[in-house]
């Protein structure tokens, strides 16, 4: 197939990126096999598990069925869970285990400990080398989540006592190295890490020089069974390239790298997004209607409770609102200002949170501060509102009902939107998951009764 002359070069990557997947897309269409492995040959495995994740589920059949046996592993470790299962379910056994042999541990732990299929998994296990089958069985065998599933058993390593000859003669003379590290992990005769040097440093000095000379003081291991989440916090907050792990005996059984602790950051920042929005962190847009409706419809109760909740209060004060219909038209303005700043005070909770920026030590001038803020946005809205009221309705004592009111719900929702996830994390629920529809609740609730309870008493 001819690929379609391109005349004017893209502006930008979007561009680039929409003007390939056409090109692609072409290639499918016309099932031509030479066409679309010239498109994809130049492209990184990421950009290609981009494109799979973009074309429909017949297109990602014909892209298989054309690339015959040249399956990257790469491409596929690279993929959204979701396409990632529907692909391999499509695949052989056989040529899936063939492929993802060829990953390094880490990467093969993380594609089978997702697996739905036992037997797909099981014909990776035997397509391993027997060392490596061992490497993985272990692995697997840690906690979920854990340090022990995050490293790779692929290790650099030499005695606290080499030089910097012996460490580059060594290396030199190993046909087994990883294809990616960065540092030379000295161990002492019990195989315990002790000391780390840097690749770029031990080629900077003379061959005589004692590598225990020239370790860096970065150096820091983690346990097998340390939570992930921990480890790459490590990594992000004292400048990690690569850290060792150890086992319950101290010694030396893998070796954590930044790019396996930065995925697992950016797997935690997009959790606590989704989770915000009460939104299943599982969840994809390759996901199915049904497998969607799922993970959303527990989370929409829930709001619905909450919601009643604020409808019961409403009702206390039908009364009021029949004979003050006003009351009716500005109600949404109350809860929507008090829904929207606890919803700021707790994105900047959660996420000091995450980082561990939010602890006890701070926690009562971070709650300060979140309602000293509540309180002057609350009075500078008062202001607004309440002219809006004289001017709206042309009532003095409305405008103060609502100014008031408006003080009173930014002031709780400052102190909701720090202090509910600081109490639910302190509970062993995740502040993520559970704060939204608390925060919500306490904003509408306070507002709704503050605003009608006033009416009630100044105007009637």
């Amino acid at each position: 197939m001819d690929q379609p002359e391109v005349i004017d070069p893209p502006e930008n990557e979007a561009a680039l990126y929409a003007q390939r997947l056409g090109l692609v897309r072409a290639a499918l269409e016309a099932q031509d096999e030479a066409g679309l492995k010239a498109l994809l040959e130049p492209l990184h495995p990421a950009d290609i598990a981009d494109i799979l994740e973009q074309i429909g589920r017949g297109e990602r059949a014909r892209f298989f069925g054309l690339l015959g046996d040249d399956l990257d592993a790469d491409v596929l470790s690279e993929l959204d869970e979701s396409v990632r299962e529907e692909i391999v379910a499509t695949l052989p056994s056989a040529q899936v285990a063939e492929a993802v042999a060829e990953l390094e541990t880490d990467d093969v732990v993380d594609f089978i400990e997702n697996l739905e299929d036992e037997e797909q998994a099981e014909a990776i296990l035997d397509a391993l080398e027997d060392a490596d089958r061992v490497a993985v069985e272990r692995a697997l065998s840690y906690p979920e989540y854990s340090a022990g599933r995050l490293m790779q058993r692929e290790v650099v390593m030499a005695p606290e006592h080499w030089t910097v000859g012996e460490a580059i003669d060594y290396l030199r003379a190993s046909d087994d190295l990883p294809e990616q590290f960065y540092h030379l992990i000295l161990v002492d005769p019990k195989l315990r890490p002790t000391a780390y040097v840097t690749l770029g440093k031990m080629l900077a000095h003379p061959r005589s020089v004692a590598l225990s000379a020239i370790t860096e003081e970065s150096f820091r291991t983690f346990d097998v069974t340390q939570d992930e989440g921990d480890v790459a916090y490590a990594f992000n907050q004292y400048h990690l390239i690569s850290a060792p792990v150890v086992d319950e005996d101290e010694r030396l059984v893998g070796v954590i790298t930044i790019d396996d602790a930065m995925n697992v950051l950016d797997e935690e920042h997009e959790e606590d997004i989704l989770r915000l929005a009460g939104v299943d962190a599982e969840g994809s847009l390759a996901d199915k209607v049904a497998a969607t409706v799922r993970r959303r419809f527990p989370w929409l109760f829930v709001n619905l409770v909450t919601s009643v909740l604020a409808s019961l209060v409403i009702a206390q004060f039908e009364d009021v609102i029949a004979q003050i219909v006003a009351l009716a038209v500005l109600m949404p303005i109350v809860a929507s200002m008090g829904g929207n700043a606890g919803t700021q005070a707790l994105t900047v909770a959660v996420r000091a949170l995450a980082t561990k920026d939010l602890t006890g030590a701070n926690v009562w001038r971070v709650i300060r501060r979140e309602v000293l803020v509540g309180l002057v946005n609350g009075l500078a809205f008062a202001v607004i509102m309440g002219i809006v009221g004289v001017i709206w309705f042309g009532s003095p004592m409305l405008g103060a009902v609502i100014g008031v009111a408006m003080v009173v719900n930014l002031l709780v929702a400052g102190l909701a939107g720090v202090g509910v996830p600081v109490l639910l994390e302190k509970a062993g629920i995740d502040p993520a998951l559970a704060s939204g529809a608390f925060v919500t609740t306490v904003t509408d609730v306070v507002g709704f009764f503050a605003f009608l309870g006033l009416a009630a008493m100044w105007l009637l």
